[in-house]
């Protein structure tokens, strides 16, 4: 069984940056599409980026393309989030979610957090000054 393990958030401040990390184990993430997305209180999860189970494609959503890079490395089962140019705006729970099934990443595509079976505990991210 599949268990994801983020880690990697903490207190920035804004234009910073933080390297997120979602490590697996109980199986090879090289099989599963990836997302990550975010929580605030009293807001539905936001998707924030995704990538294929082949890594040759990936999304990102409206508020964080050209400032999130999202990546895997199979030789250490790990998914990074890459966030650079932090805003206040970006202060959330941070989730990494996994899925076996048919691809769900593509460009321009709406990957919902429904569509995802797996999940992490999540990361907090603080962006203040």
């Amino acid at each position: 069984q599949l268990h994801l393990v983020e880690s990697g958030g903490g207190l920035v401040q804004p234009g910073g940056s933080l390297r997120l990390s979602c490590e697996a184990s109980g199986s090879t993430l090289d099989t599963y599409e990836i997302g990550w997305f975010r929580q605030t209180p009293g807001k539905e999860r936001e998707g924030v980026s995704c990538i294929s189970r082949t890594s040759d494609i990936t999304d990102y959503g409206n508020s964080v393309k050209g400032r999130f890079t999202i990546s895997r490395d199979n030789a250490k089962n790990t998914v990074y989030l890459q966030m650079n140019s932090l805003k206040p705006e970006d202060t959330a729970v941070y989730y990494c979610a996994a899925d076996w099934g048919p691809p769900l990443c593509s460009v321009g595509g709406t990957w919902s957090p429904d569509e995802f079976a797996s999940w992490g505990q999540g990361t907090q991210v603080i962006v203040s000054s």
